[in-house]
């Protein structure tokens, strides 16, 4: 379909009546906290707790999070001598999201030779485009022995207080474990994506079949494991699935093959681009894995993506064709005339045109034509998370597939035997929740502890009025403290890890130059700080938050997040710009804004 073809008033409208659809006015409070008579959506089902005596002893580093940031971060301490690092993680082994995403079908959704960290200091090659859960989760462990994290790594621990003691130079770590130890420096790398949420609909305590959280998958329940064999526990059973984002879409062919019948609750549909993935060729990977290759990969996807000038696209996915479109459109703009409002046209044409044809692929495989018409996505590509699979949509020609549509409203209830939506009972076995991990809670509440820098200011304090930082890492009055995420950084959302790995390294050599100077103390100075708030504040913000976009944790469900969340953005220039900022920043072993004691 051509971009003249498409009615752009007709699809704004479109957008806007399916994002009123769905807006609520309770926002993030529709979901309930896993806790309570939830509780038990929260155990381990993977590794066995073992019982240990409390830790009360000292290490120069601890790294609170056991995913991709406390293990490139962990490594790159090792690299720089550092050797007593001690990662603490509330699952029982290392991997983060991947430690708990075991369900079936679990993959990434951006390209494995980027996607992996330290896949060249390994020595690993991915053995497909797109790799698959028990891969990644290998790939963390295989960083664990490599460095020796796991001598020192704390599992099934929780932190529960964080405090600064200014005149050792320490923090004093307390957690669920009886834990009382110091450390020198730490690390926070607790990320959005660990602590599940329910749905909070009306009767979930009352359902009397089995039922459980995507991210704690019983395959007791279901047979089979997360190496993909057949879910022969549901040959019998009745299954709803309630949710239809990435969790879901990558999952529900699994479910389809397997269950007698599977019954797939839709509020919103999630946009399916093509994944193709396809087995990575040894021969080829030689050819490409000369040294650097994997910061080589970083940095093209970045450029092609986010805001570069890279002449080719090694990676070639959805996420880089999206970028293509979005930078032809803009370089049909007389350079006089690339401001903001008229690029903000051009990302929107580019969209249209990517989004119908996404809706087309839809008609091109889903037979029946009104579940066709249900499965289309009205909303920009980026929105929500865009979702990319060869065989969810081929799911629903099954027979035994029920696509339940609930017209934006959601689920109306659940009682001790199914499912209720317009008044219709569907009764099931099995009730599976993939409705996600918490997002836009509170930091606090979403850590589990809220740290307390000097003179006992807590860190809800200084953020009270929003997120304050330089590079998103260093925050003033928290000395010694690193947060390893994307806020206030590159924000590269579409390759997390990116984000993280450069924090990784920036953080290794600051604590190696401390060290080889005699530095107790590292702490980015107010000024600092404040300097770089205030240019966060240039930033336009994500091209992606239209007041069409439908309601996803992308926005805050669609609410008004305050005024604090104007802070919740990336450098200005861009992820590209960033990095190369922050690698000058480094190089120039200055360090600028930090002041070391």
């Amino acid at each position: 379909m051509t971009q003249q073809a498409i009615d752009k008033e007709a699809l704004r409208k479109k957008y806007i009546e399916e994002r009123n659809k769905r807006l609520r006015a309770d926002g993030n409070a529709q979901y309930l906290e896993v806790k309570g008579q939830f509780g038990h959506y929260l155990e381990d089902p993977y590794t066995p707790r073992v019982e240990r005596e409390p830790k009360t002893d000292h290490v120069t580093f601890a790294f609170i999070g056991g995913g991709f940031g406390g293990l490139a971060t962990g490594a790159r301490l090792v690299e720089a001598g550092i050797g007593d690092v001690r990662i603490v993680e509330k699952g029982g082994d290392f991997g983060g999201t991947w430690y708990w995403n075991r369900y079936p079908g679990a993959q990434c959704d951006t390209a494995s030779m980027i996607y992996m960290p330290l896949l060249e200091e390994t020595g690993h090659r991915p053995s497909e485009k797109y790799a698959h859960a028990p891969e990644i989760l290998a790939q963390c462990q295989r960083i664990g022995r490599q460095y020796k994290l796991y001598d020192n790594a704390l599992f099934h621990t929780q932190v529960r207080s964080l405090t600064w003691d200014d005149a050792r130079s320490r923090w004093l770590i307390q957690t669920d474990r009886g834990d009382a130890f110091t450390a020198q420096y730490i690390g926070l790398g607790t990320g959005p994506l660990h602590v599940p949420k329910l749905p909070g609909i009306h009767g979930i305590e009352t359902f009397q079949g089995h039922s459980f959280h995507t991210s704690r998958w019983d395959y007791e329940y279901t047979g089979g494991d997360p190496l993909g064999a057949p879910l022969v526990g549901l040959a019998d059973k009745r299954v709803a699935i309630i949710g239809t984002g990435a969790t879901a879409v990558q999952c529900v062919p699994h479910l389809a093959r397997s269950s007698k019948a599977l019954f797939v609750f839709q509020r919103t549909p999630s946009s399916i681009d093509v994944r193709n993935n396809v087995p990575i060729d040894p021969d080829w990977f030689a050819s490409i894995a000369t040294p650097g290759w994997q910061q080589r990969w970083l940095e093209n996807f970045t450029a092609n993506q986010a805001g570069g000038n890279a002449e080719v696209d090694l990676v070639q996915d959805g996420w880089t064709d999206l970028a293509r479109r979005i930078r032809e459109q803009i370089r049909k703009l007389a350079p006089q005339e690339r401001t903001v409002p008229k690029m903000l046209v051009a990302y929107e044409d580019a969209d249209f045109e990517k989004m119908e044809e996404i809706r087309a692929r839809v008609d091109a495989i889903v037979r029946e034509r009104e579940t066709a018409a249900k499965l289309k996505a009205w909303y920009r590509q980026l929105c929500k998370r865009p979702c990319f699979h060869d065989t969810y949509l081929q799911s629903f020609n099954a027979d035994s597939v029920h696509l339940v549509d609930t017209d934006g409203k959601g689920v109306e209830r659940i009682t001790a035997t199914g499912v209720v939506v317009a008044g219709k009972e569907y009764p099931v076995d099995c009730i599976i929740y993939a409705s996600g991990f918490e997002v836009g809670t509170a930091y606090q509440r979403r850590a589990g502890f809220d740290p307390v820098g000097r003179d006992g200011r807590t860190l809800s304090e200084h953020w009270s009025q929003g997120m304050r930082t330089k590079h998103g890492m260093h925050v003033h009055g928290f000395p010694n403290a690193f947060f390893v995420q994307p806020t206030q950084g590159a924000n590269l959302i579409s390759n997390v890890p990116h984000n993280l790995t450069e924090a990784a390294r920036t953080i290794a050599m600051l604590v190696a130059h401390a060290r080889d100077q005699g530095h107790q103390q590292i702490e980015v100075t107010e000024a600092a700080e404040r300097a770089w708030v205030e240019l966060m504040l240039t930033s336009v913000g994500r091209m992606t938050q239209s007041p069409d976009c439908t309601p996803g944790y992308y926005n805050n469900e669609g609410q008004d997040p305050g005024p604090a969340a104007r802070l919740n953005v990336g450098y200005p220039a861009g992820a590209t710009a960033y990095f190369k900022y922050l690698d000058e920043w480094r190089r120039s072993g200055r360090f600028e804004g930090l002041a070391f004691r």
